[in-house]
């Protein structure tokens, strides 16, 4: 039976009709007049931020759209992390999107398209609907990632991303035909009820590696990272934030949901029969080469967008870490660590789009004398940088520790191993960046002082980074619920 939940789809709903409204106005009302678009969708947001926080607590939980869609506290949690960080990309876009040379006011939109796939990847109970979510993310940032029509990194940027973004949708599209094909279903109920009927075939192997060769570009897994520095670079830093950020959370939502619930029943267990290699052991050995790529190849860059790229490269290493043992602690593990990424990143983003468009460069040795000329900006970048690497008591220790504790209960302890020695190593590359704040004069550089909506963001991301480090409970008690809807 085909059924129609409206509760259920509440802020998708109510994030395609702001999307509406936000082209609506970009087509109406001249630019000149379109300076009240940043608070609209910021003012928007925060509702649909509040119903889905009250929705995740409170909220009916079950599957509408005849099974096609699950509203659950898992897909919750993601919606309030896309939520939380297309507002915080919102407010420290402000100045930046007002220097754009046209089509000003269909940044947000378009911003709102990409959040709204998100979504829909969350909560997708088949594969043609995650397919349809990904899709629509996915084509939006081609155009987000251009945005910059004057600047030929952008054009070229947006270019690259096209044509790879297009090849990886294409083997994500024949992994989904695959467990057609095995199966005759796309939903995940039913696909899950074949993997326990029926043994590992190769076919079955071949569509989940190219499901997860499909997923890994998206999550810039290594070895499907080599877009990622030139695209980070090449976009705007706003746009480069949402999609280091929200993309790859979205990403991981939908892997978790597809392997642990369908592929991983098979392949996930028991890590190896007969010495034959499982999906358990490819992940293994993808996140050990995650971790370990990106952190050293992130060590020689000059770019602080470069080297965010290859930092989050890194990041994608340590979130797939909690994935292998496809437990509710590793699933815990991964959305606590996710939603907590969103506020360091999203600060050391908020500062590098400060610092860019004050002072036209993105070169880490333009940072020099940070400390001294904006003193916040040069706070908050160093609180971002030391939460990515680790360090208590900011947030990301935490996250680190939650994700390392799953997979060692687990007897995962080569690659929890491997992830506490790539943390040491970032530690390295991210006090590089501080030493050049604090440590260099800066002779020459101009005051860059942060105001407005750009000091918010920065303080607001430092503090919570800050906060969840020193009392991490309530956000930790909502990734066990969440985990818990999920993992049964």
């Amino acid at each position: 039976m085909f059924d129609f939940n409206f509760l259920m789809l509440t802020p998708e709903i109510a994030v395609a009709v702001l999307t509406l409204v936000l082209l609506a106005i970009g087509l109406l009302i001249p630019q000149g007049a379109r300076k009240g678009m940043m608070p609209l969708t910021v003012f928007f947001l925060l509702g649909v931020l509040a119903f889905s926080v009250y929705d995740f607590f409170f909220g009916p939980q079950g599957v509408t759209l005849g099974g096609m869609y699950i509203h659950d506290q898992f897909a919750g949690f993601f919606k309030i992390l896309f939520l939380s960080a297309a507002i915080l990309v919102a407010l420290s876009s402000g100045a930046y999107v007002q220097s754009f040379p046209t089509s000003r006011g269909d940044f947000y939109a378009l911003l709102m398209g990409a959040t709204l796939g998100m979504m829909l990847m969350s909560g997708a109970g088949d594969l043609l609907t995650l397919y349809v979510g990904l899709e629509l993310m996915t084509i939006t940032f081609y155009i987000l990632v251009a945005y910059w029509l004057t600047e030929e990194k952008s054009a070229e940027a947006g270019v690259k991303y096209l044509i790879l973004g297009a090849a990886s949708s294409a083997v994500l599209l024949y992994g989904i035909s695959l467990f057609y094909g095995m199966t005759g279903s796309l939903m995940l109920t039913d696909i899950r009820q074949a993997m326990f009927a029926t043994p590992i075939s190769p076919v079955t192997i071949l569509a989940s590696v190219f499901l997860l060769a499909g997923f890994g570009f998206k999550i810039s897994l290594v070895p499907f990272h080599m877009w990622a520095a030139d695209i980070y670079e090449g976009a705007p830093t706003p746009v480069t934030a949402f999609l280091a950020v929200a993309s790859k959370a979205a990403a991981f939502a939908a892997l978790i949901r597809v392997y642990v619930l369908t592929v991983g029943v098979q392949t996930f267990s028991p890590p190896s029969i007969g010495g034959h290699w499982t999906g358990q052991n490819l992940l293994l050995v993808l996140a050990a080469l995650t971790m370990i790529v990106g952190n050293l190849i992130a060590i020689p860059q000059t770019n602080i967008k470069r080297m965010l790229a290859f930092s989050s490269v890194a990041q994608a290493g340590y979130l797939m870490v909690g994935i292998i043992p496809a437990s509710p602690d590793g699933v815990k593990g991964v959305l606590f660590y996710a939603m907590i990424y969103v506020f360091g990143n999203m600060g050391a983003f908020a500062v590098a789009t400060h610092i860019g468009q004050a002072q036209g460069s993105d070169e880490i040795k333009d940072f020099a004398g940070l400390a001294r000329r904006s003193p916040v900006a040069a706070a908050v970048m160093t609180a971002s940088l030391l939460s990515l690497a680790g360090i208590p008591p900011l947030a990301g220790f935490v996250g680190k520790f939650y994700l390392f504790s799953a997979v060692m209960s687990e007897g995962f302890t080569a690659i929890a191993y491997i992830g506490f020695v790539m943390s040491m190593v970032s530690v390295y590359y991210y006090l590089s960046v501080v030493k050049v704040m604090y440590l260099t004069e800066g002779e020459g550089l101009p005051l860059v002082p942060v105001k407005g909506a750009s000091k918010f963001t920065m303080v607001f991301t430092m503090l919570i980074t800050l906060a969840l480090g020193l009392y991490p409970t309530p956000l930790a008690q909502m990734a066990i619920a969440a985990a818990n809807s999920l993992v049964k």
